[in-house]
């Protein structure tokens, strides 16, 4: 790779002004890359509309720079595309429930051929997505400047109107043809996966898009926690997500400090407070959470 990239696609809207340091321009296309044996090619298409698997993941990576040198927040709406120019704003559809959320793509990968997408941990808890994998529609559009805004910003955007069942049932059908992810039986180890190529003369080989941990990959050894409590029984519709981790025994760690449990959840092991008999009793836990430092923990009601 030479480093070079193509300007801008057509089919975005005017530059827009960058909001706290990110900004919708210079827009990267980039040149044919290969990984894995298989060769991409990032293209400009305005309609693109696919139907695949999305996986997701938590706070490995945060602070790093993505593909096109902005810096990864975990709880912003963002993703990870192989060939959509960066940035590009996409309507990710959740197969399983029609709810539908705006997302930036702001970075390559998945770098394995049985996903599509990569979402943020942000944009995954906004679909309401648990497993580590979900199957989802991809469609590319152009919102309004606000909501680019306010995704730049690490905001989400409110839901899109939900997917009519009649089309709900044609795009899961098309799924239902996809062979299913490696992500559902066993996790493809990071050792394994090349890096994507790089889209910002600043940022170092391996760290231009997200990573799933899985078996084989090597993580600073961490003095075990104890073991948390196992889940609660008591009946109640309302919890509090602390986090997804990829180590269970920082799980465990984060679980103890605030007296919730551990759950497994794909790839992941989820932390949660609960559960409540009410919005408002989880509203309150939610409040005692976050002034331990988890600030990104939300109240979520099981269905």
């Amino acid at each position: 790779m030479d480093g070079k990239r193509e300007g801008g696609p057509a089919a975005n809207p005017a530059p827009s002004s960058a909001v706290a340091g990110v900004a919708d321009v210079p827009v990267k296309i980039g040149d044919p890359y290969s990984v894995g044996g298989v060769t991409y090619t990032p293209a400009d298409i305005p309609d693109y509309d696919d139907v695949g698997y999305a996986s997701w993941y938590g706070d490995e990576l945060a602070g790093r720079p993505t593909a096109n040198g902005e810096t990864f927040d975990p709880a912003g709406i963002s993703a990870a595309h192989k060939t959509l120019p960066l940035p590009s704003y996409v309507e990710v559809t959740a197969l399983d429930t029609g709810r539908t959320i705006l997302v930036r793509v702001n970075d390559r990968g998945p770098m394995v051929s049985d996903r599509l997408i990569d979402l943020s941990r942000g944009a995954a808890e906004q679909l309401g997505l648990t497993d580590s994998v979900a199957a989802v529609r991809v469609r590319r559009t152009n919102p309004p400047a606000a909501e680019r805004a306010q995704l730049r910003s690490g905001k989400p955007v409110r839901e899109r109107i939900a997917t009519p069942g009649s089309l709900l049932a044609i795009l899961r059908s098309k799924a239902k043809a996809l062979p299913v992810p490696k992500a559902a039986t066993a996790a493809t180890p990071v050792a394994a996966q090349p890096a994507a190529p790089i889209a910002s003369g600043k940022a170092k080989p391996g760290d231009d898009r997200f990573v799933v941990e899985g078996p084989g990959t090597t993580k600073p050894a961490i003095k075990p926690a104890p073991t948390a409590k196992p889940a609660a029984t008591v009946a109640g519709k309302y919890a509090v997500q602390v986090g997804a981790f990829s180590s269970e025994t920082r799980a465990n760690a984060a679980a103890k400090s605030v007296d919730g449990y551990v759950t497994k959840a794909g790839n992941l092991w989820r932390v949660r407070v609960g559960p409540f008999a009410s919005d408002t009793d989880a509203r309150g836990a939610l409040g005692k959470v976050k002034a331990k430092g988890f600030r990104d923990a939300v109240v979520q009601r099981d269905r």
